[in-house]
């Protein structure tokens, strides 16, 4: 496997600069897979301008509190992923990854109370010793007593200290807010309004009924998002 990437050739969904310059970071093996997840270098120098070269980021990372999911990094080619909360903790400032309807990453900022909360999809449970563990989409692994959870819910967990503490559950079903992660509707919200099989329809912010791979569909809230979504 090469550990080289020509700007040419990244992701789609990465927003840099594809021309002038030859290669771009790769980042590092981790719990996104690459379309889904930029390099920590590549958010603080392209994406958010914090730096100007990779010496800078590695200072940047080496010498200020920057954490990602409430965790120090200094990896300058770890992953953040979408809905990773990334965090200057010295200046106060806090965004998280997201989505747009292009299907590219983007960075908003956030509030220093939400970026102790972060939603996570379950992509897989299995029972050990009498309890549940639930495998979310982020790499991360969760005990439960209660095992009321299934694939494809979404729990709302705490960030704060590093722990992983669940504050609501999201299920996947008829009246459920979600968010598309993929397909041709990627980045849009909607209400559940049928699910069969692996296929699901939705009711689109226009009003219109859409029919999307059940796969796709991130649940997010009831109402409204639990979390921020948009600038």
């Amino acid at each position: 496997m090469t550990k080289h990437l020509k700007r040419y050739f990244s992701p789609k969904s990465w927003k840099i600069k594809r021309k002038g310059i030859v290669y771009v970071t790769k980042p590092s093996p981790g719990p996104h897979r690459i379309g889904m997840a930029l390099p920590l270098n590549v958010i603080l120098r392209d994406v958010l301008g914090y730096a100007a070269t990779n010496r800078e980021v590695k200072f940047m990372l080496g010498n200020r509190d920057v954490t990602v999911d409430g965790i120090k990094r200094r990896d300058p080619k770890f992953p953040v992923g979408l809905f990773d909360v990334l965090s200057l903790n010295d200046v106060g400032e806090h965004f998280r990854v997201i989505l747009d309807k292009k299907g590219s990453l983007a960075l908003i900022r956030i509030s220093k109370e939400e970026s102790g909360l972060k939603l996570c999809k379950i992509i897989g449970k299995r029972m050990l010793k009498g309890k549940a563990q639930l495998n979310l989409y982020d790499g991360k692994n969760i005990f439960v007593e209660k095992d009321s959870y299934k694939c494809g819910d979404s729990v709302l967990v705490s960030l704060d200290s590093g722990g992983f503490g669940i504050k609501d559950h999201l299920k996947l079903a008829n009246g459920s807010l979600i968010f598309l992660t993929g397909g041709k509707h990627i980045g849009e919200i909607g209400n559940v309004q049928d699910i069969a099989g692996a296929r699901i329809i939705y009711k689109a912010e226009n009003g219109d009924a859409v029919e999307t791979l059940k796969k796709y569909a991130f649940p997010v809230g009831k109402d409204k998002p639990l979390i921020k979504l948009g600038k």
